[in-house]
């Protein structure tokens, strides 16, 4: 099995392909479709997210096999391997949302896995639900193999009344219908027309962030994070990925030189104009960790200042990724950002190409478009995802500032150790107009899984409390909530963190333009709750939420469970 005078791109699965001593490996290979011409090829891996317990995911089987198509065509040896997913739509409101984090780390761990026991040379991944692009992502960056990241794509708007809704609709209609103001039959309608089809969530929520996040960091092809997941050319993005990912191996180009500090900057810069979710905190912080680039929330910051909110995006503005693809979607953006001094040009991308050569090639945002806004009319002259530091949260917390008049709330604290505990106190009407509603324990290792609370925040907007409640959580938000919502508190309670120390009564000022987070209550007084707090057991003693427990790190760090 001698090669040509051509460049020999099996990197890694030459140890499979060649010698006497590896029959039996290339025997295996043979009975799922090898021939002896696919034995001088490299090996692409392709990452495959399809499940049907998600409309994110539901299409992907068929991307897959497009990308496959592609490596072929590219000159590569394609093999398709599943991961997981969970929906964090379905998951959430009940125990079930404690998994969706924790899924995070078993999607990287499982394509770490299956990459590098197969030898892989490259690989293409293709998600959809929120946590599998920065899974994805995790995986590629440690393992730094040339590799192409896929989207599967937003879903399409639903209809109802020649309106358009979506998933966070229905969220918001239940707390409509606690508060009376909907019908039985009101109700089901809306459950029965805000997800149409295949596709992630279709406003800025975190699907969408993260992959816009990853095309603003080079991984992904350009156009590609704004695509519907029904669009034909959906299907032609994954074939060029798996034509691309061969080119990368020819070039010599791998994820660590695009997946720079520089890129990250681009990447926190992209999410801060479109009003992306705070979950980019914790996802960017953890690919940041496995590409080993000294990435920290203070960077968030830095950046935040300096970037206009653009984007006119739900939750808390009036479109869809879909009105933004039609608009240009995010490489406009970016053009946009770029011609204002604000993007890094020359990073380095999946295409062999900059992000200012890339984007040289891009139409810039129509005059006569109202989805993005001009940077002499933001919605906002800096970024909506503010971090906050205080006696309430001395390693940060994070704040969603989209939407809000009022960027100073203060108010009396409602202490609440579970989600489900605050969600009857909602239902019983006992949140009142100028209460903290706070939720603790329910952060990585309290949680376990740092549950999000897309069911409380919308319960709260649907009563007609958005902006007149604040919320506090150790947990996190889905990209979904607004309101007045502050998440990611750390240190968590579970690790005896200040907001352990809350008691009912207790007065919290969160302040976004002096940027803190504080609590009423002397430091004597905290040293005395300190000394009398005792440390509950963890909920889980065996299985997966017990080793997640265990491992976990502060949110501050990004929630990775592979710390040194």
């Amino acid at each position: 099995m001698e090669m040509t005078d051509e460049k020999d791109l099996r990197i890694r699965s030459k140890v499979i392909s060649e010698g006497v001593n590896r029959v039996p490996n290339r025997a295996m290979l043979r009975a799922v479709g090898f021939k002896d011409e696919d034995f001088k090829k490299p090996m692409i891996g392709v990452a495959s997210t399809w499940s049907e317990v998600t409309p994110c995911n539901i299409h992907i089987d068929e991307l897959a096999r497009e990308a496959k198509r592609g490596v072929q065509a590219g000159g590569g040896a394609p093999l398709i391997f599943n991961t997981i997913t969970v929906s964090d739509g379905i998951s959430m409101g009940h125990e079930g949302m404690l998994f969706s984090l924790p899924s995070r780390e078993i999607i990287a761990d499982s394509i770490e896995i299956v990459t590098n026991a197969e030898r892989f040379d490259g690989l293409v991944a293709i998600g959809g639900c929120d946590k599998n692009t920065p899974a994805c992502l995790m995986a590629i960056g440690r393992m730094n193999l040339p590799a192409v990241y896929v989207y599967g794509g937003t879903i399409q708007p639903g209809k109802l009344n020649g309106q358009d809704v979506n998933i966070v609709t229905a969220f918001e209609a239940v707390g409509q219908y606690h508060d009376g103001k909907l019908t039985d039959d009101e109700l089901h309608e809306i459950e029965c027309h805000v997800c149409p089809g295949a596709g992630a969530c279709g406003g800025m929520y975190t699907a969408n962030t993260m992959a816009s996040a990853a095309e603003a960091m080079g991984m992904s092809l350009p156009g590609s994070s704004s695509t519907a997941a029904i669009a034909a050319n959906k299907a032609a993005e994954c074939e060029e990925a798996g034509r691309v990912v061969v080119g990368l191996l020819e070039k010599g180009i791998y994820p660590r030189d695009i997946m720079t500090k520089k890129a990250f900057e681009n990447a926190i810069t992209v999410i801060m104009a479109l009003g992306g979710s705070t979950n980019a905190f914790l996802h960017l912080l953890a690919i940041a960790h496995a590409v080993e680039v000294n990435l920290t929330i203070d960077d968030f910051e830095r950046i935040r200042k300096k970037v206009p909110h653009l984007a006119d995006l739900k939750p808390s503005g009036r479109y869809m990724m879909q009105d933004l693809n039609d608009e240009g979607g995010v490489p406009a953006v970016m053009k946009l950002l770029l011609d204002q001094g604000l993007l890094h040009g020359d990073c380095l991308t999946v295409t062999g190409r900059t992000i200012a050569e890339n984007l040289a090639l891009v139409e810039p945002l129509s005059d006569h478009q109202d989805v993005v806004r001009s940077f002499d009319n933001p919605l906002k002259p800096s970024g909506p995802l503010v971090l906050l530091k205080g006696n309430l949260a001395p390693e940060g917390a994070v704040a969603k500032m989209s939407g809000l008049q009022n960027l100073r709330f203060t108010g009396p604290a409602r202490v609440f150790n579970s989600e489900n505990e605050a969600t009857q106190a909602i239902m019983r009407d006992e949140i009142r107009k100028g209460d903290v509603l706070v939720i603790r324990y329910t952060g990585p290792k309290g949680g376990p899984g740092m549950p999000e609370m897309l069911s409380v925040t919308a319960m709260i907007v649907g009563k007609g409390l958005g902006g007149d409640v604040a919320l506090l959580t150790d947990g996190r938000f889905s990209g979904g909530s607004h309101g007045f919502v502050v998440g990611h508190v750390a240190p968590e309670a579970q690790v005896g963190g200040p907001i352990a120390l809350l008691q009912d009564g207790d007065i919290i000022t969160i302040d976004s333009e002096t940027q803190e987070i504080n609590m009423e209550v002397s430091a004597a007084q905290m040293a005395e709750r300190a000394e009398n707090w005792r440390q509950p057991p963890l909920k889980f003693r065996s299985g997966v939420l017990s080793k997640y427990a265990r491992l976990v790190s502060s949110a501050s760090k990004g929630a990775i469970t592979d710390l040194p």
